[in-house]
C-alpha cells in the first residue's frame, strides 16, 4: 500500500505541474503570442526550455509545507501521516479546478488554488480554529491588489511609450533613444527576481552590492545589445511590402487630365460642359485622396518599423518571465508533493522539506507538457480575448507585470503573477478606451477568480475522505 501511496503521489504532482503549465505559462507567453511577436508554435518551444530550467535550476529547494502559515502545524505532530493525505488531496484538487479553468481559457491563481485546498483540507482534520484566518484573508486580498497596482503601472508606462515614441515627430528616432531605457530597466526589475530570489538555491553568498552589480551590469549589457543589435537592424522588405506607396508621378498625371478637361469644359456648353465638370469633380477628389493615403502611409510605415524593434524587446521580456515563472511557481507543484514524500521516508513531521533534485525536475517536465499540450487555450485569452495587443502594448503590459511583482514583494504585499498579468493587460486596453476591452471575457475571468478559493477548499474536503479511506 505504501508503494501504491507514493506512485500516486507522484503522478497527483506530475498532474498539477501539467496544469501549472496549461494554465500559469500563459503569463509569460501569452501577450507576446497576441501581439504577434512570436507564433503560437515559437513560443511553446521558447517556454518549454526556460520554464523547465527556471524551474530545475533555480526552483526552490526547500518547500515549506505549511504554505504561508495557513494551517496550524500542531495538528500533525501526533499523526504526520494525515498531513501526507493532506497534501495528496491538495495536489489534486487544485489540479482539477486548473484543468477545469484551463479548458474554458480562464486564467486563474495556480496559488490561490493551493491555498484554497489547503484551508479545506485543514478544516476536515481540525475545524474552524484550525486555519490563520488572517493569514487567508490577507492573501484574498491580492485578487483586488495584483490586477490594480499591475493595471495602474501598465497604463502609465503605454502612456509613456505612446506619448514619447508614437506621438513624436519622428517616431523611429524616438525608439532609438527610448527602447534602450526601456530594456535596461524592465531587465533591472527582472534580474531582482532571478538573482536576489533565485541565488540562495545554490547557496552562494554575495553581498547586496555585489548581487545590485550583477544587476545593473546584466541591464547595461541588454541595453548595449538592443541599440547596437536591435534597433540598427534595417527594416524587412516584408514589412515594406505591407505599405503601397503611390507614384508622385499618378497624382502629376490626374492634374495634367484636370487640366485638358478645363479646356474641354470652358469650350462646351450644356449637358457636355455638366457633364465634364462633374469629372474633374471626380478627379480632384481622386487626387486628394491619393495625397492624404500616401501621407498617411508613410506615417504607417514609422508606426511599423516602431512596431517591429518592439516585437524583439518583448521576446525579451518573454524569455525572462518565462525563467522566473518556472523558477518560483514550480514550488506550486513540487511543495506538497516533497512535503508527503519526505513523510513517508522518514516518518516524520517537518515544517520545512528538503526537495530533490528529481522532482524540480518532474515539475518542469510537467510544466512543459502541460504547456505543450493544453497551453494555447489560456494563452489565447490572455493575448486577444481581453484587448487588441500590439507588441508596444504587449511590452508594456509585461514591464507593468514585472515591475508589481517586484514592488509587491519588497513591500510584503500578497501577489498573484496570473492576476497581476491580467491586470497589466487590462490597464493597457483601458489607456485606450473602455471600448477597447472585451468586458464579458473580463467578467468570466473575475468570477473564475473568486470561486478559486473556496472551489479548492470543497473539492479537498471531497477528496479527502476517499483517500484516506483507502490508504489510512
Amino acid at each position: 500500500m505504501e508503494i501504491a501511496l507514493f506512485t500516486v503521489i507522484l503522478l497527483a504532482g506530475f498532474y498539477l505541474a501539467w496544469n501549472i503549465g496549461a494554465n500559469d505559462v500563459a503569463n509569460a507567453m501569452g501577450t507576446s503570442v497576441g501581439s504577434g511577436a512570436l507564433t503560437l508554435r515559437r513560443a511553446v518551444l521558447i517556454a518549454a526550455v526556460l520554464e523547465f530550467s527556471g524551474a530545475f535550476f533555480f526552483g526552490s529547494h526547500v518547500s515549506k509545507t505549511i504554505q504561508s502559515g495557513i494551517i496550524n502545524p500542531d495538528l500533525f505532530i501526533s499523526d504526520p501521516k494525515i498531513l501526507v493525505f493532506g497534501m495528496l488531496s491538495a495536489l489534486l484538487s487544485a489540479g482539477i479546478w486548473l484543468q477545469i479553468a484551463s479548458y474554458y481559457g480562464w486564467p486563474v491563481s495556480t496559488t490561490h488554488s493551493i491555498v484554497g485546498a489547503l484551508v479545506g483540507f485543514g478544516m476536515v482534520v481540525g475545524g474552524y480554529e484550525a486555519i490563520y484566518w488572517k493569514k487567508v484573508s490577507f492573501i484574498v486580498s491580492s485578487w483586488i491588489l495584483s490586477p490594480l497596482i499591475g493595471g495602474v503601472l501598465a497604463y502609465y508606462i503605454f502612456n509613456v511609450i505612446r506619448n514619447n515614441i508614437f506621438y513624436a515627430e519622428n517616431p523611429v528616432e524616438a525608439t532609438k533613444k527610448w527602447a534602450p531605457l526601456l530594456i535596461f530597466f524592465v531587465t533591472l526589475i527582472l534580474g531582482y527576481i532571478l538573482i536576489f530570489e533565485g541565488l540562495h538555491n545554490f547557496n552562494l553568498t554575495f553581498s547586496v552590492f555585489a548581487k545590485m552589480g550583477l544587476m545593473i551590469g546584466m541591464s547595461l549589457i541588454a541595453a548595449l545589445i538592443t541599440y547596437f543589435c536591435v534597433l540598427q537592424m534595417p527594416p524587412s522588405p516584408m514589412h515594406e511590402r505591407l505599405v503601397p506607396v503611390y507614384n508622385p508621378e499618378v497624382v502629376n498625371s490626374l492634374d495634367k487630365a484636370k487640366k485638358h478637361l478645363g479646356k474641354v469644359q470652358s469650350n462646351t456648353k450644356g449637358e457636355t460642359q455638366y457633364t465634364v465638370s462633374l469629372l474633374m469633380e471626380e478627379i480632384d477628389l481622386l487626387s486628394k485622396g491619393l495625397e492624404q493615403k500616401q501621407e498617411f502611409d508613410s506615417s504607417h510605415l514609422e508606426y511599423v518599423k516602431v512596431e517591429k524593434v518592439f516585437g524583439y524587446l518583448q521576446i525579451v521580456t518573454a524569455c525572462m518571465m518565462a525563467f522566473a515563472h518556472g523558477a518560483n511557481d514550480v514550488a506550486n507543484a513540487i511543495g506538497p508533493l516533497s512535503a508527503a514524500i519526505a513523510i513517508m521516508t522518514t516518518g516524520l513531521f517537518a515544517v520545512e522539506a528538503p526537495v530533490p533534485t528529481w522532482a524540480l525536475a518532474l515539475g518542469g517536465v510537467g510544466i512543459v507538457i502541460g504547456l505543450a499540450t493544453w497551453g494555447w487555450r489560456v494563452i489565447d485569452t490572455i493575448g486577444k480575448k481581453i484587448t487588441e495587443l500590439t507588441p508596444s502594448r504587449g511590452f508594456a503590459a509585461e514591464f507593468g507585470a514585472a515591475a508589481t511583482i517586484v514592488l509587491a514583494s519588497r513591500l510584503g504585499l500578497p501577489i498573484s503573477t496570473t492576476h497581476t498579468l491580467v491586470g497589466a493587460v487590462l490597464g493597457v486596453g483601458f489607456a485606450r478606451g473602455l471600448g477597447a476591452v472585451n468586458l464579458t471575457t473580463t467578467r468570466d475571468i473575475l468570477i473564475s477568480w473568486i470561486v478559486t478559493v473556496p472551489l479548492g477548499a470543497i473539492l479537498a474536503v471531497l477528496l479527502f475522505y476517499p483517500i484516506k479511506a483507502v490508504f489510512g
